[in-house]
């Protein structure tokens, strides 16, 4: 028999422990699932940067109690600079240097999105 951990009142996971815990005290404190997230994922920004950096995009499915699932799509703007001149003579998009950067980071929008519709769907917003 599998043994399996209950958690009647809120699990947060993460691959760092303190991107846990800020989910955690973000649910303790009365927060949704979603404002849980952004925090954990703001806490990993810092604690385990290599896994979600504030410089990176995001991609969110949200499956809210009632409702179509609903997609928060932060991977970024396409630069000033994406246009067809400014490839003028290239074969390809390079793989690395300053014609390789197409987006700019979308990470801390898509946190904003996720906070929004956590509204949206009713939440009051925790204070800060």
């Amino acid at each position: 028999m599998i043994q399996s951990n209950m958690a009647p009142l809120g699990m947060a996971v993460t691959p760092h422990h303190l991107a846990s815990e800020s989910a955690l005290a973000v649910l303790r404190e009365g927060g949704n699932a979603l404002e849980a997230m952004v925090a954990a994922a703001a806490t990993i920004a810092v604690a385990y940067p290599h896994m979600n950096g504030l410089g990176g995009d995001g991609f969110w499915l949200v499956i809210p109690p009632q409702g179509e699932p609903i997609a928060i799509d932060a991977s970024g703007a396409a630069g000033s600079l994406a246009h067809f001149d400014f490839y003028q003579g290239e074969a390809h998009i390079p793989h690395r240097g300053p014609k390789a950067a197409l987006t700019v980071a979308g990470t801390v929008s898509g946190w904003a999105e996720a906070l929004r519709l956590s509204q949206e769907l009713g939440a009051t917003p925790l204070p800060l």
